[in-house]
């Protein structure tokens, strides 16, 4: 049995949807800052999907997001280490100073300029320092909860135009497509145990914008550009989030789809309806 602590998020949602074997508890059913042995009976693997993910309010709320991001993956660990139980951590491109200019790889210096990032970042140094994997990823989306491409179906439908940034580069990530990723390399268990997984390719949040209203039927010309200095914000985003998928193809894992052709697929499996009467493009 795959345990999946925070399973109730999206991302656990489609690792329990694609396995049987996956059993996926809320933060309320096991929390991972006070886990203890007990909690882990019958696991053969853990994928800990629990974090603190609210960018923003993590700011001025530091303390909490250190214990859920950092203490308690750590923990974890630990426990999993005494057990012998393989255990995967899902983290961030929030780690990295997001001023590069090509895409990041596992051995590149770290540089997080928010307490999200700081907190991800030390979560991952002690799941690895207790021998688990961290698994990078950005941009996911999915059928359960909100993200992104709900939130520009949401806006699609309720007005005329809308801005989205344009100077912000990453890689749309189904929660689909990572799942299936975290589920391979469970079962592989290479080696390497820091690895970067996201869809394929890279865009801007502006681009990724218009390509959901294509998916959804409505003009993309709706969609306007715009830059992150005309929506400032608590944290610092990253203008440059685009994770190299190297360690994770020399691990033997296959790479996840391109995120134009996944996000055609992720419409047509649900996560947003497209108008009434209009097909998906793509």
């Amino acid at each position: 049995m795959i345990l999946v602590p925070g399973g109730r998020g999206q991302l656990g949602h489609d690792l329990a949807a694609l396995s049987s074997d996956v059993r996926a508890v809320s933060s309320a059913e096991l929390d991972v800052t006070k886990v203890v042995a007990a909690d882990l009976a019958g696991a053969s693997a853990v994928i800990n999907c629990a974090a603190y993910t609210a960018v923003d309010a993590a700011e001025t709320d530091e303390d909490r997001a250190f214990a859920v991001n950092a203490v308690g993956p750590g923990l974890l660990a630990q426990e999993c280490a005494s057990a012998g139980i393989p255990m995967i951590h899902v983290s961030t491109d929030y780690v990295f100073a997001g001023d590069g200019t090509r895409p990041y790889e596992t051995s590149d210096p770290v540089g997080p300029k928010s307490a999200y990032g700081r907190t991800k970042l030390e979560g991952e140094r002690r799941v690895l320092d207790a021998g688990g994997y961290v698994v990078r990823t950005a941009w996911v989306y999915g059928v359960q909860g909100s993200n992104f491409v709900k939130t520009m179906a949401a806006l699609e439908s309720s007005r005329p135009s809308l801005s989205v940034v344009d100077d912000q580069a990453g890689s749309p990530t189904w929660s689909h497509d990572l799942a299936a990723g975290l589920l391979e390399l469970a079962s592989v268990l290479p080696e390497t145990r820091l690895l970067h997984a996201t869809g394929g390719g890279e865009t801007t949040w502006f681009r990724f914008a218009q390509a959901i209203f294509e998916e959804l039927g409505a003009d993309p010309a709706r969609v306007q550009p715009c830059t992150t200095a005309d929506f400032p914000r608590p944290a610092p985003r990253p203008a440059y989030s685009v994770l190299s998928g190297a360690a994770w193809a020399a691990a033997g894992l296959r790479p996840l789809p391109h995120w134009r052709s996944a996000l055609s697929e992720a419409v047509r499996a649900g996560v947003v309806a497209p108008r009434t009467g209009a097909a998906p493009l793509g």
